[in-house]
């Protein structure tokens, strides 16, 4: 009795609802081909920007450092700070040098 009722469900494969499966793995595969897409654009503003001009390096960590939060960044800008003092170099905050 139980393999006609398994049998008669044909959704069900081995536990697995295999619409609902199927369904994520379509949205996973078209979220995909768009963050491929989106990362086409996103090279072509940053070769872009390159043809104006604009370093690439730079801007990269423009981007990265606006992605994070005041006190994060003042954390990061501190310890870098420290860092490159420590080694005799400029520093990262102000411009100071080790001497100062």
């Amino acid at each position: 009795m139980a393999e006609k009722k398994r049998a008669s469900t044909s959704d069900d494969v081995s536990g697995v609802a295999a619409n609902q499966l199927k369904s994520f793995v379509e949205r996973i595969e078209r979220l995909e081909e768009e963050k491929r897409a989106l990362a086409e654009d996103i090279k072509e503003v940053y070769s872009e920007a390159k043809g104006r001009g604009f370093d690439i390096k730079i801007l990269r960590k423009v981007i990265a450092l606006r992605k994070k939060d005041e006190q994060e960044l003042d954390e990061e800008q501190a310890v870098l700070d420290v860092y490159m003092r420590a080694l005799g170099m400029r520093g990262a905050v102000g411009g100071r040098t080790a001497a100062e």
